[in-house]
């Protein structure tokens, strides 16, 4: 099966590729669930961007906008990469806007969009579709794709590795040609052949027992890259969220990993401890509006210090009808838990959201192998550093899709391939799965969940993480035996996918002999410049 581009997942980042690419040629996506289960689809807060600069009458500029994000970033921003994703946030939002995502407008000017503020940002700047913007501009995107005649959408079809020439035997260059893709309807695999693959697969959350993340976060894109070859850089950097909901009498997914968003403190919302104290200010004088990690961190110390199972994020001092009004999804989920968040103070916990590293890309995307490139949260451009500033994800995922096509039309133009893609060998797998092996693979997931949640989330030690690395390769060697000696089904590719991420986080965190943004660690609690660097990975 050819196409001139071959697109792995369907998110911001995947579709916005797509939709510029079909202008040039033929474009197949690939996404393992349905296309609007993305991490795209599940982002609360919004997309922040800087419109009309010069018309500001709040003063903020792309300077202020990147200078918050090299704040967040602890030192491992690349400021080139920041200011080229800033300074395209308007032509960001007017190709969403084009494409059917309506933002929400002031009350007293419908000409201007109303903006929200999150924490890092020293301005409002986020642009919302009350407290489901994801959903909106997924719902958009994939509908604009499955409108043109150029895009092949396949939902429930899972990317099993990337196939290179390197993995063919070839010495000459390590070049793309593409991926093994299991069929989930037939259990077929079968190969897709394109010299230009596009990863945007998303993160990798559900490597964590508590995460935001939807089911498909599995780390799927990185884990392929990284056995294909590519360099994989900053895995170390694994953002908490500070405020998921927290009800042990709930069951459920969505009950495990409600995300309250962001944007509820940045509109006054204050994180308080049992007795009513808004501890984050004994943390950082921003308090409750400090960056992920210092108030992720603080939460993490209220409750070791205090044995509380949570904190509460407190919104019952906003006028009455605020939080139905202005975060209406949040509001009705919470009521459904039996929870009125205008009356109780929300019980919350920090939870693993948002993968700063990944695979190692430019600011266009382009991976250490020709003809590969990654966009979004799978991939590491520079712009996150550390520690991600709030609602920069969106804007990225478009803005390097879109920066993507070009640079790929400019190397690997359409119809003038110089290139023969050789003979590529069928799909060799083994035979069925036994019952009894199945009920192993569920174990080792729960088993890998649970460890990185205990020795790899907000507090690490040199001692946690070389336990966890000890285990990891053991799970390994039995994860190998499952993919080997038994027929392929999503389950075993997830747990194949979840150790080599936990793996490299790991491995990562080992390498990284300091506290920076988001990883903090007990035997260096402070920063030190000798790890001013990205921590890169490459498997030989």
């Amino acid at each position: 099966m050819n196409q001139d581009f071959l697109v792995i997942g369907s998110g911001i980042a995947g579709l916005s590729f797509a939709i510029h690419a079909a202008e040039h040629g033929s474009v197949t996506v690939i996404t393992k669930g349905k296309a609007i289960e993305s991490n795209t689809a599940w982002a609360q807060g919004g997309i922040s961007a800087i419109l009309d600069e010069t018309l500001r009458e709040d003063g903020d500029t792309y300077e202020s906008h990147v200078a918050d994000t090299l704040d967040a970033g602890a030192g491992l921003c690349k400021e080139e990469v920041v200011r080229k994703i800033i300074e395209e946030g308007t032509e960001t939002i007017n190709e969403l806007v084009t494409a059917g995502v309506e933002f929400d407008r002031d009350h007293d000017d419908d000409k201007q969009y109303s903006l929200g503020k999150e924490g890092g940002h020293s301005q409002r700047r986020i642009l919302h579709c009350k407290d489901t913007t994801g959903l909106e501009i997924a719902k958009a995107l994939i509908e604009t794709a499955k409108k043109h005649p150029n895009i092949t959408l396949l939902e429930e079809h899972f990317a099993i590795d990337l196939i290179t020439t390197a993995k063919l035997g070839i010495a000459t260059e390590d070049r793309i040609v593409g991926a093994y893709v299991l069929d989930e309807a037939s259990g077929k695999v079968n190969i897709f052949r394109s010299d230009r693959v596009l990863l945007a697969t998303g993160g990798c959350g559900k490597v964590y027992l508590y995460t935001t993340n939807p089911d498909s976060s599995t780390g799927d894109g990185l884990a392929m890259a990284w056995r294909a070859g590519a360099t994989v850089s900053n895995m170390e950097f694994v953002q908490f969220h500070p405020t998921c909901f927290y009800n042990p009498s709930a069951t459920g997914a969505k009950a495990r990993s409600f995300l309250v968003s962001e944007a509820v403190r940045g509109e006054g919302g204050i994180l308080i401890n049992e007795k009513g104290h808004e501890f984050p200010k004994d943390h950082d004088p921003r308090g409750s509006l400090a960056p992920r990690d210092i108030v992720a961190r603080a939460i993490d110390h209220e409750i070791k210090k205090t044995g509380a199972a949570c904190v509460f994020l407190d919104v019952t001092h906003k006028p009455k009808g605020f939080m139905k009004e202005r975060f209406p999804h949040i509001y009705n989920t919470l009521l459904s838990f039996g929870h009125d968040c205008e009356k109780k103070p929300i019980p919350v916990v920090p939870a693993a959201h948002y993968q700063c590293g990944g695979v190692a890309t430019d600011v266009d995307g382009r991976t250490t192998i020709r003809g590969l490139y990654a966009v979004g949260e799978v991939a590491c451009t520079g712009l996150h550093g550390a520690n991600r500033l709030a609602s920069n994800s969106l804007l990225e995922g478009n803005v390097v899709a879109r920066r993507a096509i070009q640079a790929i039309l400019k190397s690997y133009p359409v119809g003038k391939e110089s290139f023969t893609t050789p003979p590529v060998p069928a799909w060799e797998s083994g035979g069925t799965t036994p019952p009894d092996e199945q009920v192993l693979i569920s174990h080792n997931w729960d088993e890998i969940r649970r460890m990185m949640w205990d020795y790899v989330s907000i507090v690490r030690t040199d001692n946690r993480l070389q336990r966890a690395s000890r285990r990891l390769r053991n799970l390994r060697k039995e994860v190998r035996e499952f993919y080997w000696g038994n027929s392929v089904n999503s389950d075993i590719l997830e747990l194949r996918n979840l150790v080599a991420t936990g793996m490299l986080i790991v491995d990562c965190a080992i390498r990284r002999k300091e506290s920076r943004g988001i990883h903090y660690t007990l035997d260096y609690p402070e920063k030190n410049n000798a790890f001013l660097h990205d921590t890169e990975l490459r498997r030989f």
